[in-house]
């Protein structure tokens, strides 16, 4: 397997083109099994996750085709995928392929609504949490949806269809709600969905199918009314910058140092997280078309901080986050309200030299002098993350072994890191 090795001690000071979202390229590429007709995806972005889940697609039936880069087009903006799903011609999603990543359970809604039947394997992903599937199956039952579970596999048939239902959701899901919304579209009548989940990909998604031919109401609010079709329609649309990427990057700056342009960032989609950075000492500057992240002088300062659903400070950027107190100046406490499993990077941290204390959902990070470089491993996407942002700031050379978690979620990062003057590098196995 490929490591990635670091030298820390370096600045970070240029800029970054931001990647398209994955979180939202997912569903938006889900989004194909609606319609017959073509859906064309800009700034689709070339990560792990989304060429597994064009596996998954064209087992469906669903036909790819992607532009190729053009004279004097940027290496950094992402992809163009044009999706067509005419006909599909198998509505089992295998287990050996949703198993890999837990977004690929999100085709269960368009196959149920668009061809009234589908089986579709329990997922898997990151051994971060149980995140169990009642909040999809539930919903889409009331959607009219019957549903069993039969050797590792959701059976579900809807044989006059999906009719629309008002759905209350006991806590927020992001994956129910994507799941949901993507078979309410086709449901016939109105579906009230309450207590949805407010992220911008969330948001993106249903922009993208109100082009597609859908009504949608509150999209960005917890309330989301959807006027089901008997069909959808083709359309054009751009993925959001990743606000994930965004904030990791923001905080690798304020790690080391320096003075990066994130461009295309949008800082509507990352408010809370950047208040948050401002907190540690770090200069944030809104620039319309990116976002200026300045540290040249001063420590950084300790904070308390808990994770929440969007618009709260994300759980995907506790970890980033974590590494940065690291080194602060005094004791910062962070509380993980999401995810029950979403500490293990922390005993990969303390090989660095990190003072990290856990007492159940609640990390006490005293900062330590410096850091020191030393072989870690990765567990899971923005564990690893963490540790190259802690190994950016490190003394000598920290290697990160088990890379293809990063592969999953970030695009060009030892590129786009060794561009603002990290030494940095991948090492291929052999």
């Amino acid at each position: 397997m490929d490591r990635i090795q670091i030298t820390g001690g370096t600045p970070l000071i240029g800029s970054i083109q931001i990647s398209g979202a994955k979180n939202a390229a997912l569903p938006l590429l889900i989004a194909s099994l609606l319609t017959e007709d073509r859906l064309t995806l800009k700034n689709v972005p070339n990560l792990a996750d989304v060429n597994l889940l064009v596996r998954i697609l064209r087992n469906h039936g669903v036909d790819l085709a992607v532009d190729g880069k053009r004279p004097g087009s940027s290496t950094h903006l992402g992809d163009t995928f044009h999706l067509t799903a005419r006909d599909i011609v198998d509505t089992t999603a295998p287990y050996e392929l949703v198993s890999r990543m837990r977004a690929s359970f999100w085709v269960l809604g368009p196959l149920i609504a668009r061809m009234r039947q589908a089986k579709v394997s329990l997922p898997g992903g990151c051994a971060i949490g149980t995140r169990p599937v009642d909040l999809h199956l539930t919903g889409l039952k009331q959607l009219g949806a019957e549903i069993d579970i039969e050797a590792g596999y959701v059976v579900a048939r809807a044989p006059r269809g999906l009719h629309g239902a008002h759905i209350v959701f006991p806590k927020v899901s992001v994956g129910a709600t994507h799941n949901v919304l993507l078979a309410a579209v086709l449901a016939k009548g109105e579906t009230l969905i309450e207590n949805a989940a407010r992220e911008p990909e969330i948001g993106d998604v249903a922009e993208c199918l109100v082009k597609m031919g859908s009504k949608i109401e509150g999209i960005g609010t917890s309330v989301l009314r959807i006027q089901g079709r008997d069909r959808m329609e083709g359309a054009v649309h751009t993925v959001v910058p990743d606000r994930i990427e965004t904030g990791t990057f923001a905080m690798a700056v304020a790690a080391t140092g320096g003075d990066v342009t994130l461009e295309g960032a949008r800082s509507i989609h990352v408010k809370h997280a950047l208040e948050v950075l401002a907190q540690t000492g770090t200069r944030v500057e809104d620039l319309g078309t990116g976002i200026r992240v300045t540290r040249t002088s001063g420590g950084i300062l300790p904070i308390s901080v808990e994770t929440q659903p969007f618009p709260g400070f994300p759980t995907d950027l506790q970890a980033q986050l974590m590494a940065l107190l690291t080194r602060a100046g005094g004791t910062s406490v962070i509380r993980e309200t999401i995810f029950e499993n979403r500490f293990m990077h922390v005993q990969e941290l303390a090989r660095l030299g990190a003072d990290i204390q856990l007492h159940g959902d609640t990390a006490t990070v005293k900062g330590v002098q410096s850091l020191t470089g030393a072989p870690v491993m990765a567990t899971d996407l923005r564990a690893s993350v963490s540790l190259v942002i802690a190994g950016l700031m490190a003394e000598g050379t920290t290697t990160i072994n088990r890379v293809y978690h990063l592969d999953r979620g970030f695009e060009q990062l030892e590129q786009k890191l060794s561009r603002c003057g990290a030494q940095i590098e991948r090492i291929a196995s052999h």
